[in-house]
């Protein structure tokens, strides 16, 4: 794989809060407008690590790059040129849904010009052009979701990360949200997203399983399910009892 050709790389990154080990000697490569999943239950460290890649915690260990920007010298960089939706999905719920995206394009720094298009994009996206001056936090699960994935992708950024993004929404609005993800990838954006859904898995292009704090294994979703497989089965002949030659 070319250099060009990667959006995220890390080399036994690390991350450790006293003697606690969150995220253990992790290595992996992110392809350009790839959608990689993170697959682990709740305390394996895929929020952790993420935000190390996002650039909002340091690396006690490792390496890596996020777009070719080195994650512990140009952090700040990193937030400039990425996308990055939150599993609390980082809105302020006293807002309207227009104020919520006109905050972001402020945060962004969207020139004039381009600022009204990006605010109706994003308003039409999420559904929510009959409920644009609703304040937000009487809104729906599955439209706030929508909504702040419409703030994150605000500035058009070349890779997205998504953390548990589609956790307490209901299963229809989890579905629709992974049209969208497919629409994004299919524009060439690298979708870096956290679950600890299985059947998410199977929406990925490729995944890494992550298990208290080590990347345990890496595939497509259908290497992993006959690699897995094929171990589990190995696993119950060897425990079988051996026959009297």
């Amino acid at each position: 794989m070319k250099g060009n050709d990667i959006a995220v790389t890390v080399k036994d990154l690390e991350r450790r809060f006293g003697d606690f080990v969150a995220v253990n000697r992790v290595s992996f490569d992110v392809r350009r407008g790839e959608i990689f999943g993170f697959l682990g239950p709740n305390g394996a460290g895929k929020s952790t690590l993420i935000r190390m890649l996002t650039g909002l915690l340091a690396p006690s260990g490792g390496s890596g790059t996020v777009a070719g920007l080195d994650i512990r010298r140009e952090s700040e960089r990193i937030k400039a040129s990425i996308g990055y939706m939150s599993k609390k999905f980082s809105l302020y719920e006293d807002l309207t849904v227009e104020e919520n995206i006109d905050f972001y394009s402020g945060i962004y720094c969207l020139p004039p010009a381009k600022k009204q298009a990006r605010k109706e994009w994003g308003i039409e996206m999420a559904g929510l052009r009959e409920h644009r001056r609703a304040r937000t936090g009487v809104l729906a699960s599955g439209w706030k979701q929508r909504l702040a994935l419409g703030g994150a992708i605000l500035h058009e950024p070349p890779i997205l990360f998504l953390d548990e993004p589609t956790s307490g929404v209901d299963p229809m609005s989890r579905r629709r949200f992974w049209d969208l993800i497919y629409e994004l990838s299919g524009r060439g954006i690298t979708v870096f997203v956290t679950t600890h859904y299985m059947d998410e898995a199977e929406y990925c292009d490729r995944i890494g399983l992550i298990y208290r704090g080590e990347l345990i294994a890496l595939g497509t979703p259908g290497q992993l399910k006959h690699d897995l497989m094929a171990e589990t089965v190995l696993e119950v002949l060897c425990e079988q009892p051996q026959e009297a030659m």
